[in-house]
């Protein structure tokens, strides 16, 4: 069995199957074996057993958070917020299952019609992290499900909890044996498996660019489809029209949501000359007032890092920052509360050619940088082999376009922190990977377009 344990005390808080290779090879068999059936139920069932699931989860939200926070250390607040963000897509594609169109073409020959359709593409698989346990699996299964595909999803051996818990409820729901599956065990032999088995026609990935690469090198053996969502290192860049608070405000919370372990957190601050050091001591001062604590309570608080590795990371990147010159203006340690909790920690004096810059950071640092203009911090910003997400703060119009168009990325967001929900778009370009999760373009991922040619109408 895998033991599940609470990055915030140690404790024991569950346990989940380790599965064999030849149950995993079962539970793939299921998945395989049920695309037929699901794949041929109307629109309207799948979408009737999609928001039947998502009723029942939405009914005992607090049952979920609970089992979040002590699996993930995220706290409770993260976590309501992450189960009504993955319910939206729950609730987003049982209605997005019944606006599947296809098209008519204007015919090339006049006995002829020419239809396109479009068809699900097979039984799916999925690896999804431990940093959003709920919303990493609800916004890929029901978008799967939606489409009329089946899917086996491996979730992460550190937070697999409550993964088999959203699969029990969609038990409930009437979710068939096969059409959603779920593994743990070993990564690399799962991962291989999924890769392997030619009837999987699919793969959607989210984690590190360097397993998303593995895995696209496999999946390039059998051309599976693919939606991958990977690392990121975004910008955060505040001119001087911005709106100080909002954008202090949006930097806090972004960057501390879920200890900063969030792919898509700031990781490289910039802040224009003429308020940089203002902007530094208002974040300086919100930041020391918020609690460092364990996660099972009401008000928001910085929680633990997902385990020692990840904390050696953070300290690690921290410490060489401060021997390449860096200033430490608040934190800059582990957090005395001891384990895995780390203070949060603001650094200034940084430069592009330090270690932190080019690394995703994946804690709560905020490594702020100075700029001068808009044409340098368009190149900074794009001086990195990651294009997830960016973030601008501007009151300038003209300038809020120039910069949407002049970043790499595959969402700039202007003038708030909050990125996402159910109805837009979620991907990146460059080594963050390709393809998009949410809103119509995500279940385009799931489908084949096929073109029909029927000749011969003719009297």
């Amino acid at each position: 069995m895998i033991q599940v344990h609470n990055p915030a005390d140690g404790s024991l808080v569950g346990e989940a199957p380790e599965l064999t290779l030849d149950e995993v090879k079962a539970a793939v068999d299921r998945t395989c074996n049920a695309f037929p059936a699901w794949s041929r139920k109307l629109a309207r069932e799948r979408s009737e057993l999609l928001r039947k699931w998502f009723e029942l989860v939405r009914d005992d939200k607090r049952a979920f958070a609970e089992i979040m926070v002590k699996e993930n250390g995220k706290c409770l607040s993260d976590a309501m917020g992450e189960i009504d963000y993955g319910l939206g897509f729950i609730e987003w594609y049982a209605e997005e299952a019944k606006r599947v169109y296809g098209d008519t073409i204007p015919t090339h020959a006049a006995n002829a019609q020419v239809i396109v359709t479009k068809e699900p593409a097979g039984p799916t698989a999925a690896i999804t992290p431990w940093n959003f346990p709920f919303m990493m699996i609800t916004r890929k299964i029901a978008t799967a499900l939606a489409a009329g595909c089946t899917m086996i999803i491996k979730p992460s051996e550190l937070t697999p909890l409550t993964a088999y818990k959203l699969l029990e409820y969609a038990r409930k729901a009437g979710i068939p044996e096969g059409v959603f599956e779920m593994v743990t065990g070993n990564p690399k032999e799962i991962g291989e498996v999924f890769t392997g088995d030619r009837r999987i026609r699919k793969i959607s990935f989210t984690g590190s660019t360097a397993v998303g690469k593995l895995l696209a090198s496999a999946c390039g053996q059998d051309l599976k489809k693919m939606t991958l969502e990977l690392g990121g290192n975004a910008p955060f860049i505040v001119f001087d029209d911005a709106s100080f608070d909002d954008a202090v405000a949006s930097l806090v919370g972004a960057k501390l949501r879920n200890s900063g372990q969030v792919c898509i957190s700031p990781n490289r601050i910039f802040v224009h000359d003429s308020i940089h050091d203002r902007f530094v001591s208002e974040v300086a001062r919100r930041v020391a007032n918020i609690r460092v604590d364990q996660g099972m309570q009401d008000e928001s608080v910085v929680g633990p890092l997902i385990n020692q590795a990840g904390l050696d990371k953070v300290a690690a990147l921290v410490e060489q920052s401060r021997t390449e010159g860096a200033h430490v203006v608040l934190g800059g340690k582990p957090h005395a509360r001891g384990g895995l909790f780390y203070e949060p920690t603001i650094l200034t004096e940084l430069n592009d050619r330090m270690q932190i810059a080019g690394t995703e950071i994946f804690g709560p640092v905020f490594p702020i940088y100075r700029f001068s203009s808009e044409d340098e911090v368009v190149a900074r910003a794009n001086s990195t082999e990651y294009g997830l997400v960016a973030y601008v703060f501007t009151r300038d119009l003209a300038r809020a376009f120039r910069m949407s168009k002049g970043i790499d990325a595959g969402m700039v967001i202007l003038n708030t922190g909050s990125v996402g929900t159910a109805s837009v778009p979620f991907g990146g370009v460059k080594h963050s990977g390709y393809g998009r999760e949410g809103s119509h373009y995500g279940i385009e991922e799931y489908v084949e377009v096929k073109y029909i040619l029927m000749s011969g109408l003719d009297k």
